[in-house]
């Protein structure tokens, strides 16, 4: 799901989570967002595994990746 706040307002974002969270119980979820208060929801979930990207010298990379046992991305 990409960014699927937007044309919400921001007071939506936790119930937005909230079924995000549920629909993942039964299937894999992906979701990209900039949302503090849809991430922080999705967050509280122990089950969900949040991936933060970040800008080094126009480069991203995936923040922390080294902690993470995964095959590289092409």
């Amino acid at each position: 799901m990409n960014e699927p706040e937007t044309s919400l307002r921001p007071d939506l974002h936790p119930a937005l989570g909230r079924l995000i969270v549920q629909a993942a119980r039964s299937s894999q979820v992906v979701v990209v967002s900039h949302a503090p208060r849809l991430l922080a929801t999705l967050g509280d979930d122990r089950e969900c595994l949040m991936l933060a990207l970040e800008k080094h010298l126009g480069e991203t990379r995936l923040e922390n990746a080294e902690s993470l046992d995964m095959p590289g991305w092409r």
